[in-house]
């Protein structure tokens, strides 16, 4: 019996991996990261987020997946040396040849559209150049596909209760541990949560203040400077946000949700009249 109904393509066989491109050449691939986030959640919280939309997505838009790269574009969340975080990244050039070398082996099979889907937001920092890259060298359609995170969860803003001065998109706070608590409830521990908030680097001294996680910090009331920061000097448990509010159901919703945006967002892709010419397919980084 066929396996129609196993998205993940590292389940299927190579000749039904063929028979799908007859009808779909559409490729999602899950960019997640291992990094420290609040002790309450596991490591993997960027990747159990990203494939829980991915697979609720997957079967809606009938549209397969690629194994999950598990690690990301994470320098920031080292943390000291000898702390053991557990912080795994990729420099943004090993990163960059990553997604480089995915896409292009993808479209050598046939793929026309190739959508990245990624939960961690350091991860969208990096691949502006390699999509352009990809794109310009190919005709291919290939985009980011940021799931609802930070201050972009509007989507999902409904099953959420925390107020925007708690941040609930943040790190480790109310939405990430939803998801962990429901993708793999073994992996969150709630007697370690507790809420927390960013501040500014200390050695900025008091002139400075920071919202949230992003890289901006603020000075005279506006938000307008970049820092190149370490999650650690901004972030004292690695928390942003209140995840006492969290629960398991929550994360459910969430995975329902952000699902049926990411298929209907598919569909949409499956129409568009884009074929990359033979002559582009080429997959020359054997070495």
């Amino acid at each position: 019996m066929a396996r129609t109904d196993l998205w993940n393509i590292a389940e299927k066989g190579y000749d039904e991996v063929g028979e799908y491109l007859k009808t779909n050449d559409v490729i999602m691939i899950p960019m997640g990261s291992t990094e420290k986030h609040g002790a309450h959640c596991p490591l993997g919280t960027d990747s159990f987020t990203t494939m829980g939309v991915v697979e609720a997505a997957a079967p809606i838009a009938k549209t397969c997946y690629t194994p999950l790269i598990p690690v990301g574009y994470s320098p920031h969340h080292m943390g000291e040396v000898k702390q053991g975080t557990g912080t795994m990244t990729l420099s943004g050039d090993t990163y960059r040849a990553v997604v480089y070398d995915l896409a292009m082996s993808m479209i050598y099979h046939g793929f026309n559209k190739i959508v990245f889907v990624s939960h961690h937001g350091s991860n969208s920092k990096v691949i502006d150049d390699v999509l352009r890259r990809i794109r310009y060298e190919t005709d291919c359609f290939v985009c980011w596909y940021k799931t609802p995170t930070e201050r972009q969860y509007s989507l999902v803003g409904d099953i959420f209760e925390g107020p925007p001065e708690e941040t609930p998109g943040w790190h480790a706070g109310e939405v990430e541990t939803s998801t962990a608590w429901a993708y793999n409830p073994a992996s969150v521990d709630m007697s370690k949560a507790k809420q927390d908030r960013t501040h500014a680097p200390r050695w900025m001294g008091p002139a400075f203040s920071k919202h949230d996680g992003s890289g901006m910090v603020t000075f005279m009331g506006a938000e307008n400077i970049w820092v190149p920061m370490e999650h650690h000097e901004y972030s004292d448990t690695a928390t942003i946000g209140n995840p006492l509010r969290a629960t398991k159901e929550k994360g459910e919703k969430y995975f329902a949700k952000a699902g049926q945006a990411l298929a209907n967002f598919l569909e949409e892709v499956k129409k568009f009249d884009i074929v990359v010419p033979d002559e582009k397919r080429k997959f020359t980084n054997r070495a």
